[in-house]
């Protein structure tokens, strides 16, 4: 797949030369200041290259603190629906094409689109052809087992084994499946419950993804 019109400054799209995946954060579904807050010191433990954040029922006073903190620690805000909310990065978007090409022209160049909710190899391909900034494989909560969803695993690594467009896969319920997506060559390993819920708190949680991604890297 051709590469033209890709925004070379989009701050996750910049990754196709990558040693090893990034992580990726996913907001809890009941966004609270509370959370913002433990989401800040998250943020500090180590490399995060995006937030993706569900302002659906969420406090907008909490959904503003937490793309603050994402924007304090250069790491991507993106709020998960159609409407960009204030200084986020971007949008991602499940899985309307024609909300796709909507969204184009009402962002800045330098905005994220990214791009959920896909099935099937027809249904990422036909995705590409609009030219996100990353495609993402399986579910927003599809966290609810240890590993990766093998279908979602199996369409991110064909993926970005063949396309230039970067693939985000969510990761488990455990953050070793973080391990699964370096070892297939995933740009991005999204985490939500194995990170919210780790039983040392976010902030370790951000630290051993890290580590496990360099170790399998290696």
């Amino acid at each position: 797949m051709a590469n033209e019109g890709k925004r070379n400054t989009c701050p996750i799209g910049q990754v196709r030369w990558m040693m090893r995946p990034r992580l990726c954060l996913v907001t809890p579904t009941q966004l609270t200041l509370e959370i913002a807050a433990t989401l800040r010191h998250a943020l500090e433990a180590g490399d995060v290259a995006s937030l993706l954040i569900d302002a659906a029922g969420a406090d907008p006073v909490a959904v503003e603190a937490a793309i603050g903190g994402a924007v304090e620690h250069d790491v991507a805000a993106v709020i998960i629906g159609q409407d960009l909310i204030g200084n986020a990065d971007g949008i991602h978007i499940e899985p309307v094409v024609g909300a796709i090409h909507a969204a184009r022209p009402t962002m800045s160049k330098h905005k994220i689109v990214g791009v959920g909710g896909i099935a099937t190899r027809h249904d990422a391909m036909t995705l590409g052809e609009t030219q996100p900034d990353y495609l993402f494989f399986g579910r927003i909560d599809g966290d609810d087992q240890p590993a990766i969803h093998p279908r979602a695993l199996e369409l991110a690594s064909w993926w970005a084994e063949l396309f230039q467009i970067p693939a985000m896969v969510m990761g488990g319920g455990e953050i070793e499946s973080a391990t699964s997506a370096a070892a297939n060559r995933i740009e991005f390993v999204a985490f939500r419950r194995a990170v919210w819920d780790h039983p040392k708190g976010p902030r370790e949680a951000v630290k051993a993804v890290n580590r496990l991604l360099d170790e399998a890297s290696a």
